[in-house]
């Protein structure tokens, strides 16, 4: 279930040559050195997915700012405001033209404490626009160099002060020549090339469900809630599909997530993100080890349905569909457990096969084995019939094949 994943970090310098920021960079693999994209867009998702999901920003980052190639369309998606506000530093690519809507998007987004660079910007009549929403003004010295250009651009930019920053600076010759025309900040192979750092990460689907469990389980707000679910397309889907289904008898459709969690509820909530979780990821466990999962998880909250109370019979499912994480996952249980923070009477079945949940799972995991001798001294431990059980497991594997899996 372990990945790994890649991303391009090359550092921005000011004057003092002291690194103010980094920009960042979509990576295939270890040894690649451009983002191998022809979609600009689907680059900066990866970008982000790995900023914000798998790396971690404070890692990638520490106290400096990001600057993430953003595309027009990536402008205009709400993906950019997952971002956080005072590191953000959105590059706009070249290809973007100023129009109107586009404008006013750039100054939302500065309202709300967005920083915005212009890339690989050359100035003319259709560019200008961009410099009223500008803070960082990046000019590509190589080409403009080659093109003599360069000079002409400072001085045609100098109502900007303090926002150039010099691209591609490659030579100490060009160090200075930039130094020279008054840049404020540098970039580029003469300082350092980028470098890919590499992480190891959990399935980023299996970290976003383990994260709204979390959540849902310390009662976070709605709105933090609903922030995790957008990280996740995927994700989303499932839940409005979910809810919108037949079977959970509304009579009104769903249009929002916002809706969505507020009717659904916490409880319900951590109960379906307990099933998803175990159909986390990208195909990597078996169906069969997911289907024995939810129906043990089904089977032991049906065991205990007569004899403890609801919140003990919700822990009762989620026991058993735990219960298998470690084989799922291919991580150990106390791994996953430290991960989860659950209740001691759940960390205490999965763990040690004790209190008040233990006995109940062993019923169930006797039952899949048609362990008849440990069958019979569980049920006789915990009063249940043989009969009863029986029913429970018949019910069980039913309600497993109504969902799919």
């Amino acid at each position: 279930m372990h990945d790994h994943v890649f991303i391009g970090r090359q550092p921005i310098l000011d004057i003092q040559q002291k690194i103010i920021g980094y920009e960042l960079l979509f990576r295939r693999h270890a040894e690649s050195t451009d983002a191998a994209f022809s979609d600009d867009m689907l680059a900066t998702l990866k970008v982000l997915s790995n900023t914000l999901s798998n790396m971690g920003a404070e890692w990638l980052l520490g106290d400096k700012l990001a600057f993430i190639n953003t595309s027009s369309s990536m402008l205009m998606s709400d993906f950019i405001e997952l971002l956080p506000v005072d590191r953000a530093v959105l590059e706009i690519l070249e290809t973007a033209r100023p129009t109107p809507d586009l404008l006013d998007r750039c100054r939302g987004l500065r309202s709300q404490g967005f920083l915005l660079a212009l890339d690989d910007f050359e100035l003319s009549d259709t560019t200008a626009p961009w410099l009223e929403v500008a803070n960082f003004i990046k000019l590509d010295v190589q080409k403009l160099t080659r093109e003599g250009k360069l000079e002409a651009h400072v001085r045609a930019l100098a109502k900007h002060p303090g926002k150039l920053i010099a691209e591609k600076v490659e030579t100490i010759q060009e160090y200075n020549l930039c130094k020279q025309l008054g840049f404020a900040y540098y970039q580029g192979f003469y300082f350092a090339h980028p470098e890919t750092l590499t992480a190891k990460v959990i399935h980023p689907a299996y970290a976003v469900v383990l994260e709204l469990l979390n959540k849902v389980r310390n009662n976070a707000e709605i709105k933090d809630i609903e922030l995790s679910f957008k990280r996740d397309v995927a994700l989303s889907f499932k839940l409005l599909r979910y809810i919108n289904s037949v079977g959970f008898g509304l009579s009104c459709e769903i249009q929002s997530l916002r809706h969505a969690l507020a009717i659904l509820g916490y409880k319900q909530l951590y109960r379906w993100l307990t099933l998803l979780l175990v159909t986390a990821g990208e195909g990597n466990t078996s169906s069969a080890l997911m289907k024995t999962a939810v129906t043990r998880g089904r089977l032991t909250e049906l065991l205990g349905n007569e004899m403890l109370e609801p919140a003990d019979r919700d822990n009762l499912f989620i026991v058993g569909v735990f219960s298998l994480l470690d084989a799922m996952l291919e991580m150990p249980m106390e791994k996953i457990l430290d991960d989860l923070a659950l209740p001691e009477s759940i960390t205490d079945a999965l763990l040690h096969k004790q209190g008040i949940y233990g006995p109940f799972l062993e019923l169930a995991k006797a039952c899949e084995g048609g362990d008849a001798g440990n069958i019979e001294k569980l049920a006789f431990s915990l009063q249940l019939e043989s009969e009863n059980i029986n029913q429970a497991h018949l019910s069980a594997l039913a309600w497993v094949e109504t969902l799919g899996i």
